[in-house]
């Protein structure tokens, strides 16, 4: 930061929650001012971090504000550039609220600088401060006052300057009961110019000190395992000091002119550069790229053996001299390859509202959480809540017809489940209390049938027990596994233990959730990521002894879950199953009821998730006589669950939607109605229901009521029939019907990841219809326009718990619950 600046972190608690309050609002607020400093950079907020902070008024002592104010401080912002933003967009009681803040501070505008000076010479340190008037200074030795007349002036002058002058100084000051604190100044002391300790006059002709680095850090490729090391000298007057960065981040573990690291994995990789410094002088090194590659191996010889049973097969080296044959095929493909994936698919399960056991709390925002993360990565996420046994297998059956050559699939299940004779089984909500393996779905079981997609990656995040079953004795038979290397198992909990979820008042979260959102982005290979979250909790106070991940990994190449999409085959079925998943997630569109007395209201949808749906109604317009009304929505379908206590509630969360956020409505000025419908998947027929008009005359006392009828189809994932058994290793898919031509379906290629924005089965898609960005957070989608899906709107914005909820400090043992496996 600019000398003179002062930072927002240096305001008071007291000026930062006043400040704050006056944010709150959406009008004139935090998010415009989110808006306001992205001008800069440096100070741009993403959509989770926006998300993170507009979830604050779910907590009675939330403030987006305050949370905005925390990001904008933590990346220096200045109080100087935070002002100018308020003006630009015009909030006046805040512009002047800091203004008479700023001008009561304290603010050190001149630092006094270290010095160096020979026996008998002059120096004077400076400190000077511009704030309220009568501000007072005082000088600091180390820790001793000093109390001559010259100790409580902005100048300190040290004349003639004798040994007993040498060390550090400080100056304090103070204004009342406030005071602010200058930079620390050393003051060397030097007998003469010529025998001055460690100084050379030669080094540098014509000055006392000096700093140059002679010999650069060399960019290099290591192999996984071997050591890496890094050299950057200097010629420096006083001794230069060194500090190493890592990608920018300081390794302050290493602090010589040699950077060693024994044993490098992928997580090395990445640029280095060194600072070098001494009292007077900075200097950076050039910027050396480490890339790390496969392990080198240089045996001399090698045999092959078979270790089948009853294998006599000895397979003798045939590589050239010199050579060892995993060498050369390492040496076939350079260390710095960059992976692809054809696309990537995700399918999320949480079960909470089991019938005959524990009901759980967490898995409804753990799964909303890593939608979020991962369509930023560009997945194709499928989100479903609450699944019996037939669901659960109809909806890995159509997972499974996503996946093809070099598609990047992952399972993500939270819910109750178990583990037997090293098979992991996933427990459907209507499993019976004594349930076995007959009623549960087998992981391994389904990664057999991703291997014959040739999958380019597999990866299973399972959120949920690993206790041993005393009701099933039955030995799963699993398919035979392939030799793939292409597969991560990342368990929440180690086997024979369980997992556990934080309860909060509002909306809770696993604890492996909590740990594995900060790190799921990463741009590392995703076993090195998921060793991160390991290191994380294990640093975590209350899982010590009672969680711990565990991750098992055939992963060979550094494939990543940020690694970009490369389509390779653009062909009818390729097409067609991408869109039978767009077609699936197709809200219904906004529609626009006219009733005889002359009332217009309107209907909106938006998706919470893949099977959970919200509707709302507005009142656009109604004639003067009439003084009130309201649109109420009744007579669902049984198939359907509805808390009728939470429907047509006046706000989402009282509709019971903890995870929708009521902002950037269209014409938010109007009043609306929510109602939350739920397991959509099972809908066996269209969707009906009657919107019940209720209204009062100015002349009459009583209240009239109008009813009409509406259908608006089958909305989202109960286009599927997921409630229909599958036919063994098939799908309900049916190329022919959907009569698709080739290539003709790129709009709904891997870039896109918000399907409800894609075309019905009844409208030919292209190229324009695609999205413009193919990066989104999980912004739930309305249609509020009468021309259905040419112009998608956002209802709401995304939630993301923060960060800072997961901190130990936060944690309460008596708080977990455990995901039972029984």
């Amino acid at each position: 930061m600019e000398e003179g600046t002062v930072s927002i972190g240096t305001l008071s608690e007291h000026v930062l929650n006043r400040l704050s309050k006056m944010l709150d609002n959406s009008t004139c607020g935090w998010r415009q001012l989110a808006g306001a400093v992205s001008e800069q950079p440096k100070f741009r907020c993403s959509e989770s971090e926006l998300t993170s902070c507009s979830i604050q008024v779910l907590s009675a002592a939330g403030s987006p504000g305050r949370t905005l104010l925390a990001r904008l401080a933590d990346r220096s912002c200045s109080l100087d550039f935070l002002l100018h933003c308020l003006m630009k967009i015009d909030h006046q009681e805040a512009v002047q609220f800091l203004t008479t803040t700023a001008s009561e501070m304290i603010r050190i505008t001149v630092q006094p600088q270290s010095q160096q000076a020979t026996v008998g010479g002059r120096v004077v340190l400076t400190c000077r401060a511009a704030g309220p008037s009568g501000l007072s200074y005082q000088w600091f030795r180390g820790k001793e006052e000093i109390l001559n007349e010259m100790g409580n002036s902005p100048e300190l002058v040290l004349c003639p300057l004798a040994s007993v002058h040498q060390g550090h100084y400080i100056c304090r000051v103070n204004h009342g009961e406030n005071c602010v604190f200058s930079q620390w100044a050393q003051i060397q002391v030097v007998h003469s110019a010529g025998s001055s300790p460690g100084c050379s006059s030669t080094l540098f002709p014509g000055s006392l000190s000096g700093l140059r680095i002679i010999h650069q850090p060399q960019s290099q490729s290591v192999s996984e395992g071997n050591t890496l090391l890094l050299e950057c000298k200097a010629e420096a007057n006083p001794p230069a000091q060194y500090v190493w960065y890592h990608n920018t981040v300081p390794m302050p573990q290493h602090k010589t002119s040699s950077l060693r690291i024994p044993f490098v994995t992928t997580a090395q990789r990445g640029q280095y550069r060194c600072k070098v410094f001494n009292l007077y002088h900075e200097a950076w090194s050039d910027t050396a790229t480490v890339t790390i590659g496969p392990s080198s191996i240089t045996d001399a010889s090698w045999v092959e053996v078979d270790r089948g049973l009853d294998s006599q097969k000895v397979h003798r080296s045939t590589h050239r001299p010199g050579k060892h044959p995993l060498e050369e095929t390492a040496n076939q493909s350079p260390s710095g390859k960059l992976f692809y994936a054809t696309d990537k698919v995700a399918l999320l399960i949480g079960n909470m509202n089991y019938i005959y056991h524990t009901q759980l709390c967490a898995p409804i925002a753990d799964v909303h959480e890593l939608t979020n993360l991962l369509r930023q990565m560009d997945f194709k996420v499928v989100t479903l809540l609450d699944l019996n046994w037939q669901e659960m297998h109809s909806a890995v059956t159509e997972f499974l017809m996503l996946l093809d050559k070099g598609v990047y699939g992952l399972l993500y299940f939270a819910g109750h489940g178990y583990e037997n004779y090293g098979n992991s089984f996933m427990v459907p909500i209507d499993a019976p209390a004594s349930y076995t393996s007959e009623h549960c779905l087998c992981v391994q079981n389904i990664l057999t049938r991703m291997q014959e997609k040739k999958t380019g990656l597999n990866v299973f995040l399972l959120d949920m027990c690993r206790k041993r079953n005393p009701n099933d004795d039955v030995i799963v038979q699993t398919g035979l596994l392939k030799v793939t290397a292409n597969i991560v198992f990342g368990y929440a909990t180690c086997a024979d233990a369980e997992a556990y979820e934080v309860k909060r008042e509002d909306v809770s979260n696993g604890i492996f959730i909590s740990f594995l959102k900060r790190r799921v982005c990463e741009d590392e290979k995703v076993t090195v990521m998921l060793d991160r979250v390991a290191e994380d909790m294990g640093r975590c106070e209350i899982t010590r002894g009672r969680q711990a991940l565990e991750l098992r990994s055939n992963l060979s190449e550094r494939r990543s879950l940020t690694d970009q999409i490369q389509t390779s085959e653009c062909s009818a079925s390729y097409s067609a199953r991408n869109l039978q998943w767009a077609v699936a997630h197709v809200l219904p569109k906004s529609s626009y009821l006219q009733f005889d007395c002359g009332v217009t209201v309107q209907l909106g949808f938006a998706a919470e998730f893949s099977n959970v749906m919200v509707i709302y109604t507005r009142i656009l317009d109604k004639p003067k006589e009439i003084i009130s009304c309201s649109a109420q929505l009744t007579d669902f379908p049984q198939d359907v669950d509805i808390d009728l206590k939470k429907s047509n509630q006046e706000t989402l969360i009282e509709a019971g939607s903890l995870l929708l956020i009521k902002e950037n409505l269209p014409s938010p000025e109007v009043p609306s109605l929510y109602t939350r419908i739920c397991s959509l998947q099972r809908l066996k027929t269209e969707l009906t229901f009657t919107v019940c008009l209720q209204y009062t005359y100015s002349n009459m006392d009583e209240e009239v009521e109008e009813r009409k009828p509406v259908t608006v189809g089958k909305p989202l994932v109960s286009k599927l029939n997921l409630h229909d058994p599958r036919p063994s290793r098939a799908c309900s898919l049916n190329l022919e019907s959907l009569k698709v031509p080739e290539c003709s379906f790129t709009s709904v290629s891997s870039t896109s990841n918000t399907w409800s924005y894609y075309s019905h089965t009844g409208r030919q898609s292209s190229t324009t219809d695609a999205p413009t960005s193919s990066r989104k957070a999980n912004v739930p989608e309305e249609n509020d326009s009468p021309e259905m899906f040419d112009a998608p709107k956002p209802l709401v914005a995304s939630k993301s718990l923060p960060h800072s909820q997961v901190n130990d400090t936060n944690y309460k043992f008596s708080d977990m619950y455990n995901f039972h496996s029984y």
